[in-house]
C-alpha cells in the first residue's frame, strides 16, 4: 500500500482494496471503487468535508459532470446541486503536487461560464479556495470557508 499523504481535511473513514496491485478508493457518490490517484485521493476528503461538515446532501453532489464549453465537452471534478437541479458549486481538485495558480482559476471559472454556479472551490487537499460569484460584475469575492450547505443562496 502507497503512503497517504496527510491533508488539510478533516480525516474520515474510507475503504481501500488492491486490484492487480494497484489501490482503489470507495467512492460514495459514484458507489464503486476508483483508481486511487493523488487527484483522487484529494477528491474524496473534499467529498467528505462537503457531505460531512458543510450538509451537503450526498445525493446532490456529482463527480466529474460533463458540460460544453465552446462546442467542447469538459469535466468538472465534482459539482453540487441545488434540490431544485441548479448547480450551486463547482470543485476543481488538484493533486497535492500541483500548485494552485491563476491558470486553475482560470480553469474553473471557464467551466463556470458554461455552469454559472454561485459558489466556486479549487483545492489541492492542502490549500483550499473558495469563492463567492457576482454576477452583477461578473466577478467573485474570496471567502475564508464556505458557508454550510442551508445557507447557500437560495434563488
Amino acid at each position: 500500500m502507497q503512503e497517504k499523504i496527510a491533508l488539510n481535511f478533516p480525516e474520515f473513514d474510507y475503504k481501500i482494496k488492491q486490484i492487480d496491485n494497484e489501490e482503489y478508493i470507495f467512492d460514495p457518490v459514484r458507489k464503486k471503487y476508483v483508481k486511487l490517484t493523488p487527484e483522487e485521493w484529494v477528491r474524496q476528503h473534499a467529498i467528505h468535508y462537503l457531505v460531512g461538515y458543510k450538509k451537503v446532501p450526498l445525493s446532490l453532489v456529482s463527480v466529474e459532470k460533463q458540460f460544453k464549453y465552446n462546442k467542447m465537452q469538459q469535466r468538472a471534478d465534482l459539482v453540487v446541486f441545488k434540490s431544485t437541479g441548479k448547480p450551486i458549486l463547482i470543485v476543481e481538485c488538484k493533486a497535492p503536487s500541483v500548485k494552485i495558480t491563476q491558470e486553475t482559476f482560470e480553469q474553473i471559472a471557464r467551466y463556470n461560464v458554461a455552469i454559472r454556479v454561485d459558489y466556486l472551490m479549487v483545492t489541492n487537499g492542502i490549500n483550499h479556495f473558495y469563492c463567492k460569484m457576482d454576477y452583477e460584475k461578473w466577478s467573485y469575492t474570496f471567502l475564508k470557508d464556505l458557508p454550510d450547505y442551508d445557507q447557500w443562496q437560495v434563488e
